[in-house]
């Protein structure tokens, strides 16, 4: 296994003349986080961009458990294909209740700097937008959920307001807006277009309608409680964000989970991965009026659903994962029948392949439309199968080589133009791929426990892990309090960031063509609107 680990941006920053500390409340075999100074946030994520590190998120929590902790902690961790990740962190102190964006440095960071300001009060000072993020208008202004000092049973007078979505004043520029509540079963999310005729010329989101309080909700629970909550952060990534809060307390603990163990969560994640994808790909074609593909599709995926409710337990593969093991086992037969099943389903995706590809009126659709280049990929920092199609390619089954992907060849699709067809193909090989995997690690499954015991460590301790879900990187971040129970848990959906790429991908795209674009990236309104 490669080892989280930033000395080497540690050496960066000090040949940059900025003080670093290594800290003990980070388990120093798998991460050592490093503490800056406030005067120096800024320039650090500065020189991380020059560096070209991707940026994985940034968070806040209160100290408090030992006598120099007290006041608030500002967190920002990124991820180098070479260095692996880096995890830094600053202290505001008692009185300072402001720190200065890194948004110009990093877009993608101003939505997690507005998710800050909402749930600490933390001043982000020369940021870009300052309008509330996750803390819609009929909050009152100064209740501030994450505080200690928050009770979340407070019943709170409703307030007023309205959310200033960007406007335009030119001749012929009209408004189109749509949600938050929306013809069918997605989740709610607002999209407001400014348009020209049919041409699309800007589209905001307003996301936050279903904000669950699951960073507040994590308190105070153990980690086989916090399990369960972190499992249904996207019901559709339950093992993705399952595994990523596990092996963050696995980090936490020092716990090394069974080789059996490791090899079972990954067939679970790459099954995850293809039942999303292939539903995925349906939907794409039913909004093109190809309504055979999605049929097809559907088949399929129920298929899938039914055998996972077979051998798992339950349609989704929800509550499979536990720290320090897995729920589930497989038997000779099941693993076999699971072979077998695995080998048909691609084979049957393969065919569904032509068929689309040789379909004319699906390829003029999808061909050219809402393409990110590469360049802007990496400026907001796509994650999965959104960055793969425009050229950039993290992911963190090679970056972080966690087990089982240790022991696997993981191939990442290579794409470049960006556009909703070739998002679709990256899905296609992705698809190829997992079956793959999941065939070699049922026939070379490790005989072993798939439970290690479990036990919290100290208060205080932190834990962070990245897991290559089937939307992208997972990055989960906790820290343990007294009694072994769940201090502060803060998790980013690969969706935080994607939503930005969508926005982006749909300007100067017909009107129509924006439910094949949103499908083509399907981000999880939940995974944001934790």
């Amino acid at each position: 296994m490669k080892h989280l680990v930033n000395t080497w941006f540690a050496e960066q920053l000090s040949e940059h003349g900025m003080y670093t500390n290594y800290l003990a409340d980070h388990h120093p075999k798998q991460m050592p986080c490093l503490e800056i100074r406030f005067i120096d946030w800024e320039k650090a994520a500065e020189t991380a961009r020059r560096l070209e590190m991707r940026l994985v998120a940034v968070w806040a929590t209160e100290g408090g458990f030992h006598e120099q902790d007290e006041g608030t902690y500002v967190y920002m961790s990124f991820a180098h294909p070479e260095h692996r990740h880096a995890l830094v962190r600053t202290l505001l102190g008692k009185t300072r209740r402001e720190i200065p964006s890194i948004s110009k440095h990093y877009i993608a960071a101003s939505r997690m700097e507005r998710h800050i300001q909402d749930m600490f009060g933390i001043e982000v000072t020369n940021t870009p937008d300052e309008r509330r993020w996750i803390k819609h208008e009929h909050w009152p202004e100064y209740a501030y959920p994450l505080l200690r000092s928050f009770d979340r049973n407070t019943r709170m007078e409703r307030a007023e307001g309205e959310y200033p979505f960007v406007q335009s004043d030119s001749e012929g520029v009209y408004e189109i807006p749509v949600g938050p509540v929306h013809a069918g079963i997605i989740e709610p999310g607002q999209f407001r277009f400014l348009a020209v005729g049919e041409q699309i010329l800007n589209m905001e989101q307003r996301l936050g309608f279903v904000h669950k309080g699951i960073e507040k909700s994590m308190q105070g629970r153990t980690a086989e409680q916090g399990v369960r909550l972190a499992a249904r952060v996207s019901g559709d990534s339950t093992v993705g964000h399952a595994w990523a809060f596990a092996q963050a307390c696995e980090y936490a603990a020092d716990i090394r989970v069974s080789k059996r163990t490791s090899y079972l969560r990954g067939v679970l994640c790459e099954r995850e991965r293809m039942v999303n994808h292939i539903g995925d790909i349906g939907a794409i074609c039913n909004d093109a009026a190809f309504s055979f593909m999605h049929n097809q599709c559907l088949r399929l995926r129920e298929d899938m659903a039914r055998q996972h409710a077979r051998l798992f337990g339950h349609r989704l593969m929800m509550d499979t994962i536990t720290p320090g093991g897995v729920t589930i086992d497989l038997s000779q037969q099941e693993s076999s029948e699971l072979i077998d099943d695995t080998r048909q389903l691609a084979a049957e995706v393969e065919h569904l392949r032509t068929i689309y590809a040789d379909n004319p009126s699906i390829q003029e659709r999808v061909i050219g439309s809402g393409s990110v280049s590469i360049s802007d990929a990496r400026d907001i920092g796509l994650l999965g199968y959104a960055g793969r199609a425009s050229g950039d390619y993290p992911d963190e089954r090679i970056e972080e080589a966690y087990p089982p992907y240790d022991d696997l060849d993981v191939n990442v699709p290579q794409g470049k133009l960006g556009d909703v067809a070739t998002r679709v193909w990256v899905r296609f090989e992705e698809i190829s791929d997992s079956a793959r995997m999941i065939i070699q690690l049922l026939e070379n499954l490790p005989e072993g426990d798939i439970q290690t015991q479990w036990h919290a460590p100290e208060a205080g301790v932190s834990g962070f892990s990245a897991i290559e879900a089937w939307r992208g990187e997972i990055a989960c971040w906790l820290r343990f309090g007294e009694n072994g129970v769940i201090d502060r848990y803060f998790v980013r959906d690969p969706s935080v960031i994607n939503w930005l790429g969508l926005e982006l991908a749909v300007r100067e795209v017909p009107v129509p063509d924006f439910p094949l674009n949103n499908k083509s990236f399907n981000c999880s309104y939940s995974g944001n609107d934790v």
